[in-house]
């Protein structure tokens, strides 16, 4: 049921998406007269699509790939039209017999849909359910931080309230960017504001695949619920209880416990011999300490759920009104769009290359229960992520494109359409290789 729950948003997601992108092509083809012979939703290699209706010129179809889609226009060199295949005379209603600011503005539509299709999704987020958040000095917990932040100066329990005198709102991505950069940071110690001096060329993916990470959100090492015929329910822990030590080793936290666990867990994995391991858990339970016995399998979980230290703490919402949600919006917008922007300079390094995924990545990032909140904002991010992909000069995407156009404007010189149908499949087939290497680091992920 969750991975159709998942599968169900990431389609409509994709929908809406292809829909309005490819709407965005087509408003300005038929704003300038450009003929537009076929608009499909999704893709249709080797299969002829199902045509839906017919309606001024334009047929309507739904293809079977969801990769994405296309509309058809006349006189335009694509992925699905060679240089070939264009009539000898150039027609008046044709792609390529209108000026370079039409064409231009024809391969921008999609992108720019779909960035104002994020900010506009934002704004109505925020003025439908409003923004809820837990203000920083509000985690009474603060964090936990591995040896490394430590020998910066942090402290468990430290709250982050700040990076070279910008106040952190709430807990978000942008805390370790910001982090990864500063120089200083002010941190809430005891009651008391503390300044910690750090280098300011931290790795921001270093930070974030440390084991354990660089900072965490503290979370509670009392136990919420035990699930039935688990390690944790045979050796008899009981929702409650609190998980003081495991094999020896203080676990003052659910983050030192997880991360403890996994230390096993590697024990375990290095020799093939073992299958399982019994280790010694002391328990809290009221007042008393309780030694437990319990047996690790090769995967080495407790099979618990740990109280949420986060659902203790106040939140607080801030209400918009229909016109203040656009300001809010776009902020929001762009700074999301800053901050994925910023994160992609560590895909070409090794480990960053590793996390690149498909649909398996993108559809992990919904929810298992349907939350419309949740869903739109989900739909928003992909959104601004393909307004950038496609923006990127790739042959064969819109950017690639645009980018040919902007030099036909400077040169005043026009690509050739087989130079266009060259680039563009030089352009396809990159796209293919990674879209294989994104499918295989999706496999390796969720299936191996």
């Amino acid at each position: 049921m969750v991975f159709l729950i998942k599968t169900a948003q990431l389609l409509l997601c994709f929908c809406i998406l292809i829909l309005l992108h490819e709407g965005g092509h087509f408003f300005f083809a038929k704003l300038f007269g450009i003929r537009v012979s076929k608009f499909c939703l999704f893709f249709d290699p080797w299969i002829k699509p199902l045509k839906l209706f017919s309606y001024k010129g334009t047929d309507y179809c739904i293809g079977w790939l969801p990769l994405g889609g296309y509309v058809s226009i006349e006189g335009m060199v694509d992925e699905s039209k060679g240089a070939d295949q264009l009539s000898a005379e150039v027609q008046p209603w044709e792609f390529r017999a209108k000026p370079a600011w039409q064409r231009l503005l024809v391969m921008v539509g999609g992108v720019l849909v779909n960035f104002l299709l994020a900010l506009f999704i934002y704004a109505m987020v925020f003025f439908t359910w409003g923004e809820t958040y837990v203000p920083m000095r509000n985690m009474t917990e603060g964090y936990v931080f591995n040896k490394e932040a430590q020998a910066l100066g942090f402290r468990d329990g430290d709250i982050v309230l700040s990076a070279d005198g910008q106040a952190f709102k709430s807990h978000s991505g942008d805390v370790y960017r910001a982090l990864s950069t500063a120089h200083t940071c002010t941190v809430l110690r005891q009651g008391k504001e503390v300044s910690i001096a750090l280098p300011g060329n931290l790795n921001l993916l270093d930070m974030l695949q440390a084991s354990p990470r660089f900072m965490d959100i503290h979370q509670s090492n009392m136990i919420d619920s035990v699930i039935a015929g688990g390690p944790a329910a045979k050796a008899g822990m009981k929702a409650g209880d609190k998980i003081v030590s495991i094999d020896g080793k203080d676990t003052p936290s659910g983050n030192a416990v997880i991360y403890r666990l996994g230390v096993l867990g590697d024990i375990l994995n290095a020799d093939s011999k073992v299958v399982n391991m019994q280790v010694p858990v002391v328990v809290e339970r009221g007042q008393q300490l309780d030694t437990l016995k319990v047996e690790l399998g090769a995967d080495a979980k407790l099979n618990i759920l740990f109280h949420s230290s986060v659902a203790d703490y106040k939140t607080v919402t801030t209400h918009y009104g229909f016109l203040e949600s656009f300001p809010a919006g776009i902020s929001h917008g762009w700074n999301v769009l800053c901050g994925y922007v910023s994160d992609l300079k560590y895909i070409f390094t090794k480990d960053g290359a590793k996390s690149v995924g498909s649909f398996g990545t993108i559809g992990s990032l919904f929810p298992a229960t349907w939350e419309w909140s949740v869903f739109w904002e989900l739909t928003a991010f992909i959104s601004l992520m393909l307004a950038f992909m496609n923006f990127l000069p790739i042959p064969a995407l819109d950017g690639g494109y645009i980018f040919l156009t902007l030099l036909e404007v400077i040169t005043r010189r026009r690509f050739p359409d087989r130079v266009v149908e060259v680039l563009n499949t030089i352009g396809m087939w990159l796209l293919f290789a990674l879209m294989a290497y994104a499918i295989f680091n999706d496999i390796d992920r969720f299936l191996l």
